[in-house]
């Protein structure tokens, strides 16, 4: 029954995202049907998982978007993994940042979101991605190694909202 769920939910995802970049050939060209522009580059991909409530996620990445929607190609879009252990109460972000040195990561981490900003030469990368849950902001540890950059934090700890009041 998952498997059904999942088969059908991605066939429609995957024609969803792939037919719309597939007919992005006229952006291409020039209008006179000749030379291809030259400047770029373009990328585009997506990652599908299953979350643990059973339902399908998508997260797309890339500066050529479905629907021939372009960003700027001088700042890349890197995919960002984001993962959740719920057993050691720790949040883990996994990019692939190739071509940087580790001192042109600049990270800032807020309860719920982390920016990813990197530049070196002619390579930039950008990225806000959203937390899974809030985290503790100074729990933050990264490392860079051969172009991988992987950031884990920890969960922040729920504090009881609200006062409580003392009955005289």
């Amino acid at each position: 029954m998952v498997k059904k769920m999942f088969d059908n939910t991605f066939g429609k995802t995957f024609r969803r995202l792939s037919s719309p970049f597939f007919s992005m050939g006229d952006v291409f060209e020039s209008p006179d049907g000749g030379s291809v522009q030259t400047y770029g580059p373009y990328y585009y991909g997506y990652v599908k998982t299953i979350g643990e409530d059973g339902i399908p996620h998508v997260t797309e990445w890339g500066n050529a978007k479905p629907g021939g929607v372009l960003t700027d190609s001088s700042v890349r879009d890197p995919l960002v993994d984001v993962s959740t252990n719920e057993k050691d109460g720790t949040i883990k972000l996994v990019s692939e940042m190739p071509g940087i040195d580790k001192s042109d990561i600049k990270l800032n981490v807020t309860d719920n979101m982390v920016l990813i900003s990197a530049e070196h030469e002619d390579r930039k990368y950008q990225k806000k991605v959203p937390l899974p849950s809030k985290v503790d902001e100074n729990s933050a540890k990264a490392k860079y190694t051969n172009g991988v950059l992987e950031l884990t934090l920890s969960v922040a700890e729920e504090k009881p909202q609200g006062k409580i009041v003392a009955i005289e």
